[in-house]
C-alpha cells in the first residue's frame, strides 16, 4: 500500500494521506468546518442557561436527539474532515458520495445518542434519587472520569484510534461502490469513531452534557488524539487530565473551574423551555 500523494509507503499511524487529500479537496474541508462552526453557534444558543451540571435530566427523547445531532456535528466534523476528504479523493467524487459518507458517519453517532439516552433514563429510574449530587452523584461522576481515563490506555482504544487516524487501509479493505456503499462506509467509519470516543463522551455526561465549556474540552481531546502526530503522548495526556478532573470532583468539586455543582436537593431537569 502506498501513500496516495507520493507513492512512498505510509508509516504506521501516518497522517500524510489525509493531509494530502485535505489539500486536494480543500473546498470540502472548508465546508465541513463551516458546518461545524454553525453547529457550535447553534449549540451555544440551544444550551444557553441549561448547564445544571452533572446528571441534568435529558428531557424528552426528540429534544435530546436534536441537540445531540447538532453537538456531534460541532464536535466531530473538524477531526473527521480529513478522512472525508480522503474518501472523496479515493472515490473520485467530490460532491454526492462524500456527503453520503458524512451522513452515514453522523448516523452512527445518532445511534450512539439513542443508546446514551436510554442508558441515562434507565440509570436515572434505577437509581431513584441516589444520583443527587449530595448522595452518590458526585462519586459516580468522579468514577466515570477515572474509568474513562483507564479506557484511554486499553488495546481497544488503541485499535479504534488507529483506524480513525489512519483510515486508508480500512477504506481500501471495506470499499463499497455507489450511493449505498458510501453510506455503509460512513457508518463503518463512524463505528470506529464511537469505539474511540465513547468514554470521552461519557466523561462529558459526568461533567455536564449541557455545558459548552466541557463540550469544547472534550472536542479538543478528540481533535488532539486524531490529528496530532504524537499519538501516545496525546492519549496519555488525555488520560492524565481525566484522572485529574475525576479526583477534583471526588475531593474538591468547588475548586474545579467551569464545573456547575448541582443542587443537593434533587436532580436538575433540562427541558427545551428552560433558559
Amino acid at each position: 500500500m502506498t501513500d496516495i500523494r507520493s507513492g512512498a509507503p505510509p508509516t504506521r499511524g501516518s497522517l500524510r494521506p489525509q493531509l494530502a487529500a485535505s489539500r486536494a479537496h480543500w473546498g470540502l474541508v472548508v465546508m465541513l468546518f463551516a458546518v461545524a462552526g454553525a453547529a457550535w453557534w447553534w449549540s451555544v444558543e440551544l444550551m444557553r442557561g441549561m448547564d445544571n451540571g452533572p446528571w441534568t435530566s435529558l428531557g424528552t427523547f426528540g429534544w435530546f436527539l436534536g441537540v445531540w445531532v447538532v453537538m456531534m456535528a460541532a464536535m466531530m466534523f473538524p477531526s473527521v474532515a480529513p478522512t472525508i476528504a480522503l474518501y472523496a479523493r479515493m472515490s473520485r467524487n467530490s460532491r454526492l458520495l462524500p456527503m453520503l459518507f458524512t451522513g452515514g458517519y453522523l448516523l452512527t453517532w445518532v445511534g450512539a445518542g439513542v443508546v446514551a439516552f436510554l442508558v441515562g433514563v434507565a440509570g436515572s429510574h434505577a437509581a431513584g434519587g441516589e444520583l443527587a449530587w449530595g448522595r452518590a452523584g458526585r462519586l459516580v461522576a468522579g468514577a466515570i472520569l477515572i474509568l474513562a481515563a483507564g479506557y484511554e490506555l486499553t488495546p481497544l482504544k488503541n485499535v479504534c484510534l488507529g483506524k480513525c487516524r489512519s483510515p486508508l487501509g480500512t477504506l481500501l479493505r471495506s470499499w463499497r461502490g455507489g450511493w449505498s456503499g458510501a453510506l455503509r462506509m460512513g457508518v463503518t467509519n463512524g463505528a470506529w469513531c464511537v469505539g474511540c470516543c465513547w468514554a470521552l463522551m461519557a466523561s462529558l455526561f459526568a461533567l455536564g452534557v449541557m455545558s459548552v465549556t466541557w463540550m469544547a474540552l472534550v472536542a479538543g481531546f478528540i481533535a488532539v488524539e486524531k490529528m496530532l502526530p504524537w499519538r501516545r503522548t496525546a492519549t496519555f495526556g488525555t488520560a492524565f487530565v481525566l484522572v485529574a478532573l475525576g479526583l477534583l470532583i471526588l475531593l474538591a468539586p468547588d475548586a474545579l473551574p467551569g464545573l456547575t455543582v448541582p443542587g443537593h436537593d434533587s436532580v436538575p431537569v433540562m427541558s427545551p423551555m428552560e433558559g
